[in-house]
């Protein structure tokens, strides 16, 4: 036993000797040194997908560190260069592409974050990030004699030629970019007895373009404003004209009886036209214009107003004191509480809308009890493309393009006005349906050819291709197509009464996009008379108030005709500047 103690003993004493040698040994080791990241400099190129298309960057690396950013290749919009802007600086002064997406730009901001992620993997840089410390934006009120709450349209219209008259403008916008909904639109413009129309023999005159938009909107079209739109219609196209934009070609849309829409150069969206011709006009008239400002208050005393206050990106608010107040928010067609308290059936409806467009300004306005026109008429666009909510123009239907079914038949005048086709559509099978085009059609617009970039309109040789895709009957399909084209050889849709019959649907390829309503348009908003002054509910006009576009009501009725929105912008933009001008001069 004795043995056996002494034996475990001296087995217990070696093994501490062993272990205090090899923590002995293991202190000796020199620490391994992490391997040292190789510093990067090169350009490198980077790709991603953009709303329209392929989006491709430039990225200039010094060290690892990002020095700078181009794009080399987009056919994004181009009110979106603010936006590549900002995520460009941001990227650089931290040294990080782990960015926030723009808000009211979130698929620029991401095919942008996206296309310098791929560059600098490519390169195969490690980013460090900077800590940046950023500095709230001081602030103080300021005096003007005109600020204009929205810098879309309607309020740049009016900020040019208030501008022009020689007032000093201030604009306000929330967003981090100009143009709201304008943006967003692709048609063109209504104008009737222009020099296009006459040059193509298209007889035309603001009483017939009066007699189509009032037939149009119900009857519930306010005449006085109604006449205002249509008779300026044609000089409020020149003046856009002098200002630098080209309206020259000419269209129709739902619900005209002439050509009368106006596009821009090669068919590209009027909206992107009109933008860069008003951010050009802005930089050479100098005029002030506040990005990431949201008007919270019109400043009054009693029936008078005196400014408005507004807060900053960082949340602190400030007064911008004006004699005059210009409202050209918009509307609230992305607002859905607002839509279903007016609208209820419209419940969980999509919708086009910029996502700015939530109706601020039916708030600011309570406490001067602004009367409201048309609250409750609010349109539906139809031609949506489920779930993304991708407006597909109504100008593809003018020039051509069919609507048919799930049977692949066609179930309607595909140039009714949108409240009509809208119900067409969602009393159909799976309440969507198919836009199918040719060749012919699909080269009439560069707008199209996006559609098809985005993965929109699908391709295919033939009919009976075309059919596989749409998972209808292809005999039905070649059928219909057909049967239209024998229409348009006869000048005579007797089916269903088209009376635009220029372009028979035989030209490979063929195309095809689902499409249902969704929330486009509100027609409703303040009240304002044929000088664009806001009228309270006693039918007097606030004094110094003055209201143009969406936010308005009474232009359109209970359904706006397409084409008319950018009339409307324009025509009342450009008098509301004018009119607030001579208020403050007075």
């Amino acid at each position: 036993m004795k043995l056996k103690k002494l034996l475990s003993l001296l087995l217990a004493v070696m093994l501490v000797f062993s272990l205090a040698g090899c923590q002995k040994n293991e202190a000796e080791q020199p620490a391994q040194e992490e391997p040292k990241q190789e510093l990067v400099s090169t350009v490198a190129q980077g790709e991603g997908t953009g709303k329209y298309g392929v989006f491709k960057v430039d990225v200039t690396l010094e060290n690892s560190e990002i020095k700078d950013i181009k794009v080399t290749e987009s056919s994004e919009s181009g009110f979106t260069e603010p936006v590549i802007a900002q995520l460009t600086k941001e990227m650089i002064d931290t040294n990080s592409v782990d960015v926030d997406a723009v808000t009211g730009a979130t698929l620029t901001s991401f095919a942008f974050i996206n296309s310098v992620k791929d560059a600098v993997e490519k390169s195969g840089a490690v980013l460090t990030a900077k800590e940046v410390q950023t500095e709230e934006e001081k602030v103080e009120d300021i005096t003007t004699d005109i600020v204009i709450v929205g810098a879309g349209g309607a309020g740049l219209s009016a900020a040019i030629e208030a501008t022009n008259a020689g007032a000093k403008v201030v604009v306000v916008e929330k967003n981090a970019f100009m143009g709201g909904n304008t943006n967003y639109a692709t048609g063109g413009m209504n104008a009737a007895g222009t020099k296009y129309q006459e040059a193509k023999g298209i007889q035309d005159s603001p009483a017939l373009y009066y007699a189509d938009t009032m037939k149009g909107g119900k009857d519930l079209n306010n005449p006085e404003l109604l006449k205002v739109l249509t008779e300026k219609s044609a000089e409020t196209l020149y003046w856009l004209e002098s200002l630098g934009a080209d309206l020259s070609e000419v269209g129709r849309s739902g619900g005209q009886s002439v050509d009368r829409i106006h596009k821009g150069p090669g068919g590209m969206p009027v909206g992107t036209h009109l933008m860069d011709v008003f951010g050009t006009q802005v930089e050479t008239l100098g005029i002030e214009v506040k990005l990431n400002t949201k008007a919270v208050e019109i400043l009054s005393e009693g029936n008078v107003v005196k400014g408005i206050k507004v807060e900053n990106k960082d949340g602190n608010s400030y007064n911008i004191n004006a004699k005059a107040v210009i409202l050209a928010s918009g509307g609230f067609g992305a607002n859905p509480e607002l839509v279903v308290k007016f609208k209820p059936e419209l419940e969980g409806f999509g919708t086009t809308n910029a996502p700015g467009a939530k109706g601020d300004a039916l708030a600011m306005v309570e406490k001067l009890d602004v009367s409201l026109t048309d609250i409750e008429q609010i349109q539906t666009h139809p031609t949506v493309v489920p779930r993304i909510n991708e407006m597909i123009t109504e100008g593809i239907r003018g020039d051509g393009a069919i609507l048919v079914n799930h049977d692949a038949k066609r179930f309607i005048d595909e140039l009714k006005t949108r409240d009509v086709v809208s119900k067409a559509i969602l009393e159909q099978e799976g309440k969507t349906a198919f836009l199918v085009l040719d060749k012919q059609v699909y080269e009439k617009a560069s707008t199209y050819e996006k559609y098809k970039n985005q993965g929109l309109l699908k391709e295919a040789q033939t009919l009976s291709e075309l059919a596989g895709i749409m998972k209808v009957d292809a005999t039905a399909l070649e059928a219909t197509v057909r049967e239209y084209n024998e229409a348009v050889k006869a000048k005579s849709d007797v089916e269903f009464g088209r009376t635009s019959l220029d372009v028979e649907l035989i030209s490979a390829p063929y195309y095809a996009v689902e499409i249902s309503p969704a929330i486009h348009h509100t027609m409703g908003g303040v009240t304002i008379n044929t000088s664009t002054q806001v009228m309270n509910n006693s039918g007097v006009a606030v004094e110094g108030l003055f209201a143009a576009g969406e936010v308005t009501g009474g232009v359109h009725g209970g359904n706006r005709i397409g084409g008319n929105a950018v009339t409307d912008i324009t025509v009342f933009g450009k008098i509301a500047g004018a009119n607030a001008a001579a208020f403050v001069g007075k």
